[in-house]
């Protein structure tokens, strides 16, 4: 994990890295853009006529729009023009291109007008930049956040939808998502805007029963730049696998990744792997000799996974409602002893992943696995083997701090349990939903004349994906009070201007105990 642990890959890693995510991902590149669809994953659980319902016959008088892959234009949004946004390769090396998003003048002005309106506090003002620049992507991303935060979920995903729309129309004509050779500097502001709506997407995909789509999105977050990756899509990537059934592409990543990315030091993979190794060996269609190798490699996993992150146990049994047997409860290896003794490193980590992949665990044949596996372990603590010793060294050693994209990714994905655990440094600073923690390092291509103002006060209602603590009361009623007349507003905007665009012209074309 780059800045956690040792043995971070240098540059032959990173290339064999890029090699790598490119064989894990191309099968075909029609159907890796097909997967990126969901109407798709739909359409096979649930028939074409249950999604598609009276589209059909409607798609004939269908306003002509540009085709996209990352998603569908829809005839209820604005007519789309140039924004001013555009792409350019900036160089390319050992077969690698790399790409970054340019701001013209005309949209660096519409950004200044952003900025100013998120620190003016008042909702009217990005009402009104909305009006008139409805595919502004921050303001998009931006007001998707606080469509989110009121439990207006269509809204909030059809905002997204359309900032990604807005930056495919503005690719440069060789930026491929398919070849895993394309990577955008998360340095750049100018390049976040694609990362943060990729990833919003990928989240409310998954809600809906999609997580094959999300998958294929991460994957495709992940390859724009595999060797930093800013959002820590390796933190949900396991997730997303076991939740679409993708088992042998997780245990191919991990065979393949793990000598030069040490993914055995991220919890996720280090306890999610061993699980699909399970899910693997349950698989009759498989020969004997391969259900064997599934469960023997099952089992020496995650026996290591628990020796190596004890702390895991107790609040994911707690999770799924499971009461653990005597010997168990009673040992101090799992006790609360290895919660309160791990780094807040570690502690976000495995607060997140227990938090995220509870329910895949839940299962009466996944817990009866676990419990025999748990005894087997404690049997080895007890046989006092040199591994358990070995083990809690590591944990010492490593996980002292959590580099800022584990932050970011926590941020992000809003799990209650992680974000519980930030650290003080992350919750006492303003956290904008548009650029959540910029890197320390970023490159910057232009800035905001002088007269606009640089503070942005702690208040400001545009300003949080992380809510105020109690002791800042006045500050969130502040916020809230902001957020619900931004939402009025919002969609007294949105009622008015779908309907104002001119035409365009057609186109023909378990629960349960331990004993």
């Amino acid at each position: 994990m780059p800045g956690m642990g040792p043995n971070c890959p240098g540059e032959g890693s990173r290339r064999k890295v890029c090699k790598i995510f490119v064989c894990l991902t191309s099968l075909s590149c029609f159907n890796i853009l097909r997967n990126l669809n969901p109407e798709n994953e739909l359409k096979r659980y649930f028939g074409a006529r249950a999604v598609l319902g009276d589209q059909r016959p409607r798609q004939r008088q269908r306003q002509y729009v540009r085709s996209t892959w990352l998603t569908a234009p829809k005839n209820t949004w604005p007519r789309y023009s140039k924004t001013g946004i555009a792409m350019q390769l900036v160089e390319t090396r050992r077969g690698v291109q790399y790409f970054t998003f340019e701001h013209h003048r005309e949209y660096q002005q519409v950004q200044f007008k952003f900025l100013d309106a998120v620190e003016s506090m008042d909702p009217n003002n990005i009402v009104l930049l909305l009006q008139m620049n409805p595919y502004h992507v921050d303001s998009l991303l931006q007001l998707s956040d606080v469509c989110r935060m009121q439990e207006d979920q269509e809204m909030a995903r059809d905002l997204v939808e359309r900032a990604l729309y807005s930056l495919e129309c503005a690719f440069h004509p060789v930026f491929s998502l398919t070849s895993g050779s394309c990577r955008l500097d998360y340095r750049r502001p100018e390049n976040r805007a694609f990362y943060l709506a990729l990833f919003k997407h990928l989240m409310f995909l998954e809600k809906r029963g999609c997580p094959r789509t999300a998958l294929e999105f991460c994957k495709l977050i992940l390859s724009l730049d595999p060797e930093n990756d800013p959002l820590c899509v390796l933190l949900m990537i396991d997730f997303l696998s076991l939740r679409a059934r993708e088992y042998a592409f997780l245990t191919r990543m991990f065979q393949e990744w793990e000598s030069h990315r040490n993914l055995s030091q991220l919890p996720n993979f280090a306890f999610s792997v061993p699980l699909a190794y399970f899910f693997l060996s349950q698989q009759e269609e498989h020969s004997e000799l391969e259900l064997s190798q599934a469960r023997e490699r099952a089992a020496r996993l995650i026996q290591l996974a628990l020796i190596m992150f004890p702390s895991v146990l107790m609040p994911l049994l707690d999770h799924c409602s499971v009461q653990p047997d005597a010997r168990v409860a009673s040992h101090s290896f799992f006790g609360l002893n290895a919660q309160i003794s791990q780094s807040p490193a570690l502690n976000q980590l495995t607060s997140l992943y227990v938090g995220r992949t509870h329910s895949l665990w839940k299962d009466p044949a996944v817990m009866a696995w676990l419990e025999t596996n748990v005894h087997e372990v404690l049997r080895m603590v007890d046989a006092r083997d040199p591994l358990v010793e070995e083990s809690e060294h590591k944990r010492k050693m490593r996980y002292q701090s959590a580099p800022r994209n584990i932050y970011r990714h926590v941020i992000l994905s809003e799990m209650k349990e992680a974000t519980a655990a930030l650290p003080l440094e992350v919750t006492s600073q303003p956290v904008m939903g548009f650029d959540p923690l910029p890197p320390l390092d970023s490159i910057i291509s232009y800035t905001r004349p002088e007269r606009y103002p640089h503070l942005v006060p702690a208040g400001t209602a545009f300003l949080p994906v992380t809510m105020p603590s109690a002791s800042e009361a006045g500050a969130g009623q502040d916020l809230n009070q902001g957020v619900n007349r931004l939402m009025a507003a919002m969609r007294d905007m949105l009622a008015n201007i779908q309907f104002q665009e001119p035409p365009r012209d057609d186109n023909p074309e378990g629960d349960g105990d331990w004993d």
